[in-house]
This record gives structure tokens, sequence and C-alpha cells, in this order.
């Protein structure tokens, strides 16, 4: 069993249950948005968020109704902008698999995108669960907002230290501190508790994406050479902020003009990856990534031990340490 089905067991059944239950969510009689939300479903990826709701919910009482109505909204939501973002980046691929823009075109794509959304929304509506909907809409909001902030920064390149993390909260940490929140507010936990784990989820966000942001320094197992990607997207990490930062005024202006002008030429890039890794700041982002999660698990420990405490903690530990 690997790590990520260790993770599940406390809330395996639950999430055998949320597969039927989130694709009767999606269903529809015009014949054409069936066939596109099937092929959604095929593409699902490892579970992170329908699982953290269960946990959460466990860790503060019991999966019931609305625990399974909590994941299925967050479900909704979060494939909505995925669906979006697809069209707004131009993008053909996610997980392996042809976007939804590149097989039925951007105008089928975002009237998808807006029918996920509403039904996440009626979901919530018919069965009264505003708070529920309260706070994934103040995610989708804070993802939104985190995702303009970053293109209006990437315009300058002159993100600081304080920024990035603005950017991560809003656009990576809002929606796994959302999960929580709408776990434990489905198992009727109390104010304390729901902002107890609101702040659990940010943290693991957070660190989360940091760990992200070291993959482009690392060593990709069939060429031998890092990644790079983000450096050829123009996307200010934490390990370069932290270069820029400690560089003197013209190596500054020599990287950003790299990042700016010469992000597809290979050569360049390796540059800009070999200054990061001088400059310490692989390092420091891996302290930085570590306090996060330090502080997740301190906030973890807070509630009584049982399976579902224990399984988060794994979880924490799993979005450090992960290869991909």
């Amino acid at each position: 069993m690997n790590t990520l089905e260790l993770i599940k067991e406390p809330v395996k059944e639950h999430l055998k249950a949320f597969e039927k239950q989130f694709r009767s969510s999606m269903q529809s009689n015009v014949p054409l948005l069936d066939k596109i939300t099937r092929y959604i479903l095929k593409r699902k990826g490892k579970q992170i968020r329908p699982m953290l709701v269960f946990l959460s919910a466990k860790l503060c009482g019991n999966v019931n109704e609305k625990s399974y109505r909590a994941a299925s909204l967050i479900e909704l939501l979060h494939t909505a902008t995925l669906v979006h973002d697809d069209v707004v980046d131009d993008s053909n691929e996610r997980r392996g698999f042809f976007s939804l823009n590149a097989l039925w075109k951007n105008k089928i794509a975002v009237l998808v995108g807006d029918y996920l959304l509403s039904r996440g929304l009626l979901l919530s509506l018919d069965n009264d669960d505003f708070e529920l909907l309260k706070i994934v809409s103040e995610a989708v909001r804070e993802m939104s907002e985190g995702e303009l902030l970053q293109i209006e920064k990437a315009r300058r390149l002159d993100i600081e230290e304080r920024i990035y993390f603005d950017i991560i909260k809003k656009k990576t940490a809002s929606l796994i501190s959302a999960c929580c929140t709408c776990g434990a507010v489905s198992a009727g936990s109390s104010r304390e508790m729901n902002e107890r784990l609101k702040k659990f989820g940010e943290n693991v966000g957070i660190a989360f994406q940091i760990k992200d942001d070291l993959f482009d320094y690392e060593k990709h197992n069939t060429t031998g050479k890092p990644n790079g990607i983000d450096i050829k997207e123009q996307k200010m990490t934490l390990p370069l902020i932290h270069m820029l930062d400690h560089a003197g005024t013209l190596e500054k202006r020599r990287i950003i003009n790299i990042i700016k002008n010469h992000n597809d030429e290979p050569d360049k890039v390796s540059e800009v990856i070999n200054k990061v890794n001088k400059s310490g700041g692989i390092e420091y982002a891996k302290e930085k990534m570590i306090a996060y999660r330090k502080r997740a698990i301190e906030l973890l420990n807070e509630f009584p031990e049982s399976p579902a405490r224990a399984s988060l903690e794994k979880l924490v530990i799993f979005t450090t340490e992960r290869k991909k």
C-alpha cells in the first residue's frame, strides 16, 4: 500500500461512496454535457481535496451527508476553475489528458465551467448549506485575486517575498484551507476548531506550494537536468526571489533580463538555476517549508489523538516529501 492509500485508510469507504455521489451531482440531460462530464471524471486526480474534507470531519466528529455535500461543492467549484484556467492559459493538456478546450474548443469549455459552478451553487442552496457556500466562495475569490496579483507582478518581475507569500496563500492555500474548514463545519464543530483547521490548511497549502517551487531546481529523472519550467514561464518562486534579494544591482538586472527575454534558451535557464543554487536559495526555501509544516503539525496536535489526526499528520509530511 503506497503512502496516499495509507493516509486515506480512515476515510476509504467515504471516498468510494463520494465517487458515486459526485458523479450524480454532475449529471445533465444534455447529451454533450454528459459526455464531457464523463471525460472529466475519468481524469480525476489523487482525491486530496475530498480526503481533507472527510479527515477534518472525522477529526471534529463524524462524516455525514453534509460532509459529502461539502466535498462535492469543493470539487465542482475547483473543477470549474481548472477548466477556465486551461482556457486562460491556452493549455492543451492537464494531468496527461487533453484539456476540454483542446478537445471541444474554448466556448464549450467556458460554458462547461459555468455549468459546474452553477451545480455547486445549487447543491448548497438546495440544502441550505450557506456556511459551506460562503467558505468555498471566499476561497474561489482569493484564488482569482492570487492569479491576478501574480499576472500583475510577473509583468515587472518585482515580486518581494511578502507579496510572494500573499500570492501563494490566495492561489494555493485558500482552497486547502477551505477543504479543512468545510469538513469541520459539516461535523458541527465549534468556531474555535473551525478556525484552527482553517489555519492548519493554510500552513499545509503554503508548504505544498514551496515544495512545488523546489521541483524546478531538482534534476529531472530522464534528462538528469533541472526542469526550469517556472523560469521559462516567468514565475517568481521563493528560491529565485531569495537569490535576487541578495544579488547586486547589475547582477539582478542581468537575471531579470534572462527571465524576461531569454527564458527559452536552455543555457541561460541553467545559468539562473546555478546562481539560485549557489545563493543558498534552495536551502532557504526548504527551511521556510519545514517551518510551515511544523506549524501545521502543532495545530493538529491540539486535537485529541485519533486515526484521522494521524492521517492528516502523514498528509502534511507527504506534501513536503513527495517526488512529484
